[in-house]
C-alpha cells in the first residue's frame, strides 16, 4: 500500500536536496545539446536504477531494532544537513558529446552520467535512511524517484530560468532545514522510544 505523506514528505526532501546538486547542471547541459526526452529517458532510468538500490538497502537497515535505526537515520540526516550547508557551488563539468546522436547514444549518455555521477550521493543516502526511517519501500521508492525526475525535468527543460528565480542558496538552505528537522526528530526518537 502506497502512504501519500511519505510520498509527498520523500519527494519533498529529496526534490530540494538534489536541485542544487551537479545533476541540475549536467541535464541542463545535455538538454541544451540534445533533444530533452531522449536525454530525459537516459536520465531516468539511471535514477530508477539508483533509487532501487537505495531502497533496497534502506529495506536491510529495517531488519536492526527500532531504536538503533532511528539512531542511525538521525545521525545520517544530521550530517546531510551539514553537507549541503558546507557545500560551495559546483562547476560545470564538461560533458562530452556523442557524434551519433541517436536515441539509443543520446539516452546511454545520459544514464551513463547519472549513474557515475550519483552513485553514492547524498540524494541516494537518504533516500536509504528515509527507506529505513518509514519501512515503506513503495512509498519511499516513488517519491524518491518522482523527485529525481522532477528535478531532471527542471534541469533539462528550464534550470537556468528557475536558478534565475530562487537563489540556488535559498533552496540549499530549505533542503537542509527539513534534513535537521527530520535528524532531530529521529533522534529524539531514538531516545524516547
Amino acid at each position: 500500500m502506497i502512504s501519500i505523506t511519505v510520498t509527498a514528505l520523500v519527494f519533498g526532501v529529496i526534490f530540494l536536496a538534489e536541485l542544487p546538486d551537479k545533476t541540475a547542471l549536467a541535464g541542463l547541459v545535455l538538454g541544451t545539446r540534445y533533444r530533452a526526452s531522449y536525454v530525459f529517458a537516459g536520465v531516468a532510468a539511471a535514477f530508477l536504477l539508483h533509487v532501487l538500490l537505495a531502497v533496497a538497502a534502506g529495506s536491510v537497515l529495517t531488519l536492526l531494532p527500532r531504536q538503533i535505526v532511528h539512531a542511525i537515520t538521525g545521525v545520517l540526516f544530521l550530517g546531510g544537513a551539514a553537507t549541503l550547508l558546507m557545500k560551495k557551488g559546483e562547476d560545470e563539468e564538461e560533458i562530452r558529446k556523442p557524434a551519433d546522436q541517436s536515441f539509443w547514444k543520446v539516452a546511454g549518455a545520459g544514464f551513463m552520467l547519472i549513474l557515475v555521477a550519483e552513485f553514492g550521493d547524498l540524494t541516494q543516502i537518504m533516500t536509504a535512511n528515509l527507506a529505513a526511517r518509514y519501512d515503506a519501500p513503495v512509498s519511499v521508492g516513488l517519491g524518491a524517484v518522482l523527485g529525481l525526475w522532477a528535478v531532471a525535468g527542471l534541469g533539462i527543460v528550464g534550470g537556468k530560468a528557475l536558478m534565475k528565480r530562487v537563489p540556488l542558496r535559498l533552496i540549499t538552505q530549505i533542503a537542509a532545514l527539513l534534513m535537521l528537522g527530520l535528524g532531530v526528530w529521529s533522534l529524539y526518537e531514538a531516545v524516547v522510544a
